[in-house]
């Protein structure tokens, strides 16, 4: 017949084998003496690292908030003034046709440049510095030069000379095509 194992003895031998395991372990190890210091040389060059993963952080943050700018201002830019050139030459078509909806068209026009402006000026100050200042300067420039054409354009009835409104149109065309050769192609 087989004997039972003895809790009691079994219980005995485990503790005698975890103490005599603790003893062992504690006799194999050994304490160091001396200061702790800091390697100078591993320091510095973390600290460049972590300077430099930082920068690279800030730096790419910068960079994506730079091209949102971009599309934030030249994705639309191509819609809201388009509209804007579509309703001017129609209102040229009907001025140069001494068409009886002339001032309707021509006042539409003038609106519709003034929208534009707005709508542009409103979309660049929003972007602040995250938009470059050279692509920024253009969208002014197109701002003032639609602002100036809507005015001419308001002056203008069936007897009025063109010179000042062609010239008006001409750098509202110069400022488009600045704007639209500064912005990413879609």
């Amino acid at each position: 017949m087989m004997g039972l194992l003895n809790p009691r003895g079994f219980g005995l031998a485990c503790a005698a084998a975890a103490i005599g395991s603790g003893l062992v372990i504690a006799g194999c190890s050994s304490s160091v003496h001396g200061t702790a210091t800091v390697n100078q040389a591993d320091a510095a060059a973390y600290r460049t690292e972590m300077a430099s993963s930082v920068a690279a952080a800030s730096s790419s943050r910068k960079a994506a908030a730079q091209a949102k700018a971009i599309g934030d201002n030249c994705n639309p830019f191509r819609d809201t003034t388009s509209v804007a050139v579509t309703k001017y030459n129609d209102f040229v078509d009907a001025h140069d046709g001494n068409a009886p909806d002339q001032d309707g068209k021509r006042d539409d026009a003038a609106q519709t440049l003034e929208d534009a402006a707005r709508t542009v000026e409103s979309r660049v100050n929003s972007a602040g510095d995250q938009l470059p200042p050279e692509l920024a300067q253009k969208f002014t420039d197109y701002v003032a030069a639609a602002r100036e054409l809507a005015a001419e354009s308001r002056k203008m009835n069936y007897t009025s000379p063109v010179g000042a409104l062609n010239d008006a149109s001409k750098r509202v065309n110069d400022a488009l095509n600045a704007v639209r050769g500064a912005c990413p192609a879609r």
